[in-house]
């Protein structure tokens, strides 16, 4: 009966082995509080065992108390009564507390192995997956996942304990009509796989919608100035109740399974017991069974409804869980940095090369470099211009390892990047881009990012003014020690800007990338920074994408690209005067602003 209403019926399907694997790796979470664990257990155990007791209680209490009154047994039978309900109670408070304070454990160690992984995954998993999904696995995911740990696992153990022991009571009583309740085991065990196999199949795309609408609504909040300023309104409410529509009515028949599974489950064991009382009350059959007897097994029987409604009401609780573990493995399994470089960098030279370099992020769509030679020796300046798609971000993500060349080589000081470890080559590196994503936090963490516990109050100072950042710093209410907001939303662009090159200053990299890094301040502030960053730029191998044609006349060398290769390159003197591509583009920007190039 137990394996018909409880894990053997949720995992007796095919294709359920890769469920069975998926809650048996969960379980395997477990492990570390297997104490914690087993004393739940105990309690579950003892809190089922109570349930056939109270149905033993009947006959004595019928038998002694009303048929042969004795008094033994009337005095008796109170304080047995509430023996049983202290025991239960003691009993289902270790068990309840015990297996959520595990399952709140596992939840925790779920999303930190999430979160770690997450932080060594590749750049390309998050080209291809939104951020409103991963936030789902962490929030609506993990929470079934809690659920099926606990709350059904107490179900599937309390209530499969008590099942059992109320069949075997049963049986001990009357194994002729308890085998008729067995019978019905097979029709249950039928409704229970049908309905399995919907909670699965609903399960699944529910948290796809989830996640869609985790993504609608994140891309609101952070685009609602691009909403209101383009009236967007309307359409992104139409956006989002669509989703929204479609995850409720996945859920209404996730509803609607439940709701006739558990019913008609309980329908099937009404019919069985009707059976037993019809043949158990004709006249003669069993004249040997007292009263006690009698009512104590119809008692069992009674007491049999709720757990085996319990057991089919929490396969949805389940099959979700399982669902939702399925999911977080899938990223936990995700393949993370190919970090097997062995050889440590302390302080490169900064010699940086980039050797036949072929690069595709989409074989189908064609290479965005190719065969791209470059060679920037140490100390050096170089600038990459060209127009959107032409290839200068991919050769910036190449550096630092965001990403490996389909073909070719990229080397620093001689050696391959892939030889390096992945730590040592970032740390040769300062990197300001264009889209500055500063952290929630104050202004002088924001700029010791990464240095914390060894950058002075004195060196985030000195690199703050280095920076012109701070004579704004120091307007604010707690200076450096102020909040910045959500992505840095209570500074502006040009402030944000500032605060990421004081961040690239302090690390004091020997190579630096500036992807735009001034294309959000005003002119005078660019001034100044142009001033701060030739200083930085003078010992360093600098590596410069800009759009901006003015900030890049004093670099060394300029390569312009076109559709992945390089088609002119010289110093800003020699390209003007050669009266090509970047004459041209050049000649076009201050067109635009009305200035005189010469």
């Amino acid at each position: 009966m137990t394996s018909a209403t409880g894990v053997g019926a949720v995992f007796s399907r095919p294709g359920e082995a890769s469920a069975r694997l998926i809650y048996r790796r969960l379980l395997g979470y477990v492990h570390p509080y297997r104490k914690m664990f087993a004393i739940a257990i105990v309690g579950m155990l003892i809190f089922g065992l109570t349930e056939p007791l109270f149905a033993a209680m009947i006959k004595p209490l019928l038998d002694g108390s009303f048929v042969e009154r004795d008094p033994d047994v009337v005095r008796l039978m109170p304080f047995v009564l509430v023996g049983i309900f202290l025991v239960r109670g003691l009993a289902g408070f270790v068990n309840t507390y015990c297996l959520k304070w595990v399952g709140r454990r596992v939840v925790a160690d779920l999303r930190q192995q999430m979160f770690d992984h997450l932080l060594r995954a590749p750049a390309r998993y998050y080209d291809h997956h939104g951020s409103g999904q991963l936030i789902a696995k962490f929030t609506y995911n993990v929470e079934n996942v809690a659920n099926a740990s606990t709350s059904a696992l107490t179900t599937l153990v309390r209530d499969g304990f008590t099942a059992l022991a109320l069949i075997l009571y049963m049986l001990y009583i009357d194994a002729a009509l308890s085998a008729i309740f067995l019978l019905v085991a097979p029709a249950m065990a039928v409704a229970i796989k049908y309905a399995t196999k919907r909670f699965r199949h609903y399960g699944k795309r529910v948290q796809e919608r989830m996640g869609s609408l985790s993504h609608a609504a994140q891309e609101v909040i952070e685009a609602h100035r691009v909403v209101k300023a383009f009236g967007g309104e309307d359409y992104e409410t139409r956006r989002f109740t669509a989703v929204n529509e479609k995850t409720r009515s996945l859920q209404m028949k996730i509803v609607a399974t439940d709701s006739i599974s558990v019913p008609l489950v309980q329908l099937i064991a009404a019919i069985a017991i009707g059976v037993i009382v019809y043949l158990s009350t004709l006249q003669g059959l069993r004249e040997d069974i007292t009263v006690g007897t009698f009512m104590s097994f119809i008692v069992a029987m009674g007491l049999l409804l709720p757990p085996v409604k319990r057991l089919t009401a929490v396969n949805s609780h389940l099959q979700r869980g399982i669902v939702a573990a399925e999911s977080l493995f899938e990223l936990i399994d995700s393949e993370i940095e190919t970090d097997t470089g062995e050889q440590v960098l302390t302080r490169a030279e900064g010699r940086v090369e980039y050797r036949q370099v072929t690069h595709a992020y989409d074989p189908s769509k064609g290479p965005v470099l190719e065969a791209l030679n470059l060679v920037i020796e140490p100390g050096r300046s170089v600038a990459l211009v060209g127009r959107s798609g032409s290839g200068k971000s991919t050769i910036a993500s190449l550096l630092p390892r965001f990403y490996d060349p389909t073909e070719g080589q990229v080397l620093i000081d001689g050696v391959d990047l892939r030889q390096l470890t992945l730590a040592s080559l970032r740390a040769q590196i300062s990197l300001v881009t264009q889209d500055v994503m500063l952290f929630n936090d104050t202004l002088a963490n924001n700029i010791a990012y990464g240095q914390q516990g060894s950058a002075s109050r004195a060196e985030i100072e000195r690199v703050a003014e280095a920076a012109h950042a701070s004579a704004f710093i120091d307007a604010l209410p707690q200076g450096l020690d102020t909040l910045v907001g959500d992505r840095g939303v209570l500074l502006s662009g040009g402030q944000r800007q500032r605060i990421a090159i004081a961040r690239a200053m302090l690390k004091d990299a020997p190579i630096l990338v500036l992807d735009e890094a001034t294309s959000a301040l005003d002119t005078e502030a660019e001034r100044h920074i142009q001033a701060a960053l030739s200083a930085l730029m003078r010992h360093r191998t600098t590596l410069v994408i800009a759009h901006r044609l003015s900030t890049i006349e004093h670099v060394d060398e300029i390569l312009v690209l076109d559709a992945g290769r390089i088609v002119e390159r010289g110093t800003h003197a020699e390209l003007m005067a050669r009266g090509g591509y970047y004459a041209r583009l050049h000649r076009m920007q201050f067109a635009e602003v009305g200035v005189d190039p010469d």
